[in-house]
């Protein structure tokens, strides 16, 4: 990173000392100020009203303990947060993460990221972030239902569907999303819009699932078409095995690619022939089992230990979608010797700092995640629209809104990337037009 507005070097010493232990809020903050700098000299009024520093800093932290009985009887206790981050064009929204690696600093980052892709979808609704550091994976599912309804008697007293309204994100899929949901309607006695990825039958959105995955590949063609290229014919490796690899790679095919590779946190699968999506689904949504278990069905296929591999294997597109800074200047410089045209994020940051310079200096096509798997909280809105409507939508009305919506990202990151100068550069672009609509609403606002 290379910050030289001094206001910004300042802000950015400031947030190291208020959370030292937290170095993926303290990089994601980093990136955004530095594309930040050309807004800062052509709009001196948002220094003058502290907007910067307001926009680093979490409107609200909540932080909770939740206690739960295994299958032994035995009393479990784990951590909870919901960060509120920003509500400046409205209400919060954002996912709930079960992990081990959940903590303070990771909802943070998390939750920083969401109010700039919020923005992007155009849709109103703010950033937030929420999780505990519970596993689920060899957890019983009436061990999960119990975290759950613990988890939410406490989340309840915090969230509304005009206060704040989280969805799933990793370890949190449709079981979860039911749990909590449940809990929550029990002890509020509302059936309201309070939480979005629900089933279908319960108020769900239809291309909900899917969302982020064929979003990401929605965003991908459109900056691919702009460079009169496509997925037509192209190699494609994705990373991960979750909700977004499985649907990114179906929608990849769809549109003509051949996708070879998915991992998970052991090891990587590498089939040339095109990977078999309906035995990745059997396997990952149905069985839960690992990546591994794949070769078992497809002999020809390989399986390798160590996840970080996935990038040696040569390819046209790649797709992280794992986690976070899973792709790092040695996997950037192997993608590029081997020939990479475009890399965009399906999981949150996965690109380092020094990866995504690689790309960068290399011509490599890339967009980065809040602009490119915002497909999944913008379809998360239109499930909210339509539960305040009392409606569901068609299929072919939620994807059709889905398309334009990542269609109109990737434009509107272009022109304000060329307007502040940096054309071409859609990390930069997608943070400054991400955040001119919330810093114009907290203008409005007052000081917020």
């Amino acid at each position: 990173m290379s910050i030289t507005n001094e206001y910004f070097i300042r802000l950015l010493d400031r947030v190291k000392k208020r959370n030292p232990h937290e170095p993926e809020f303290i990089q994601a903050v980093e990136e955004v100020l530095e594309s930040l700098e050309p807004v800062a000299e052509r709009h001196p009024e948002y220094v003058k009203r502290g907007i910067f520093e307001s926009i680093v800093e979490p409107e609200r932290i909540i932080k909770f303990k939740v206690p739960w009985v295994d299958d032994n009887g035995v009393v479990q206790i784990n951590r909870g947060y919901r960060i509120q981050f920003n509500s400046a064009i409205g209400p919060y929204k954002g996912g709930l993460r079960f992990h081990p690696s959940v903590y303070e600093g990771i909802i943070k980052f998390l939750g920083f990221e969401q109010i700039f892709k919020n923005s992007l979808t155009g849709l109103p609704i703010g950033g937030a972030k929420g999780g505990a550091d519970f596993d689920p994976k060899g957890k019983s599912s009436l061990e999960v239902m119990r975290f759950c309804q613990s988890f939410m008697t406490e989340l309840s007293k915090h969230i509304g569907p005009d206060t704040d309204v989280p969805a799933g994100d990793i370890g949190v899929g449709a079981r979860e999303i039911g749990y909590l949901f449940g809990q929550y309607k029990r002890l509020r006695t509302e059936y309201v819009g309070v939480l979005t990825g629900k089933g279908l039958n319960y108020g769900g959105s239809l291309v909900r699932t899917e969302a982020t995955g064929y979003g990401l590949c929605y965003y991908t063609d459109a900056m691919l078409r702009d460079h009169n290229e496509s997925f037509e014919g192209k190699i494609v490796s994705i990373s991960g095995s979750g909700n977004v690899a499985i649907y990114a790679c179906q929608k990849a095919t769809e549109l003509g690619a051949k996708v070879i590779t998915m991992s998970d946190s052991n090891g990587y699968i590498v089939d040339k022939n095109g990977l078999d999506l309906p035995l990745i689904k059997q396997l990952k949504e149905v069985e839960r089992k690992r990546i591994k278990e794949y070769v078992i069905h497809h002999p020809e296929a390989e399986y390798h230990e160590g996840c970080s591999g996935v990038w040696t294997v040569k390819c046209d597109i790649a797709l992280p979608c794992a986690t976070q800074n899973e792709l790092d200047e040695d996997a950037a410089k192997t993608l590029i010797a081997n020939g990479v045209m475009a890399v965009c994020e399906g999981a949150n940051m996965p690109s380092t700092p020094e990866a995504i310079a690689q790309f960068q200096s290399h011509g490599v096509l890339f967009g980065p995640a809040k602009a490119t798997n915002a497909g999944g909280v913008a379809t998360s809105a239109l499930e909210m629209s339509q539960n305040s409507g009392r409606r569901s939508w068609t299929y072919e009305d939620v994807d059709r809104e889905l398309k334009d919506i990542m269609e109109n990202i990737y434009k509107n990151s272009c022109e304000a990337a060329k307007e502040y100068g940096m054309e071409g550069n859609l990390v930069a672009g997608a943070n400054i037009a991400g955040f001119l609509k919330v810093a114009d609403a907290m203008m409005a606002q007052g000081i917020v």
